[in-house]
């Protein structure tokens, strides 16, 4: 696909979530499907129709195994945050529909223990899974998904 072309395409509508523990800290998981250090925070598509709060805990809980009553919502982004995909990929994810993703994030507080955490789901995505604090959290990130992560950060300060 060409520039002009990805750029023409929409952003796939997504939800992503900061779940914290209770020393602050940050769950991320390492991507199952890379064969690099790739570790993200939970993230999903909004189904449509779906409210987009409903898919975050509906991703939450696909990914992590980590159930809604084991988490308190304390607070979302203010608005969507895009972020585009490297060119390379844009055709191998999605069909090749979507430039990037437009997420809605979440802010969530685990009141669970680890052993509550369960990443061998029916559709895994990570391969491991560990608490980081935000700083440290920011480098490990693929470098395309960086500057949004770096937002979310921003964003939700007051609760770090």
């Amino acid at each position: 696909m060409t520039p002009q072309e990805i750029e023409k395409l929409p952003y796939r509508p997504c939800v992503g979530v900061m779940v914290l523990n209770a020393a602050g800290e940050v769950f991320v998981g390492q991507r199952l499907d890379r064969d690099y250090e790739a570790w993200q925070m939970p993230q999903g598509g909004v189904d449509p129709g779906e409210d987009p709060e409903e898919a975050a805990l509906r991703e939450l809980e696909e990914e992590t195994g980590i159930t809604r009553d084991l988490v308190r919502v304390e607070a979302q982004s203010e608005g969507w945050l895009p972020y585009e995909l490297p060119h390379e990929l844009v055709p191998k994810l999605w069909k090749g529909k979507f430039r990037g993703q437009e997420q809605k994030w979440f802010l969530l507080r685990f009141l669970g223990t680890d052993d509550q955490v369960n990443i061998v789901t029916d559709v895994p995505e990570f391969s491991a899974w560990r608490w980081l604090t935000a700083d440290a959290m920011l480098e490990g990130i693929v470098p395309f998904k960086r500057d949004v992560y770096a937002r979310v950060v921003k964003e939700f300060e007051a609760f770090l």
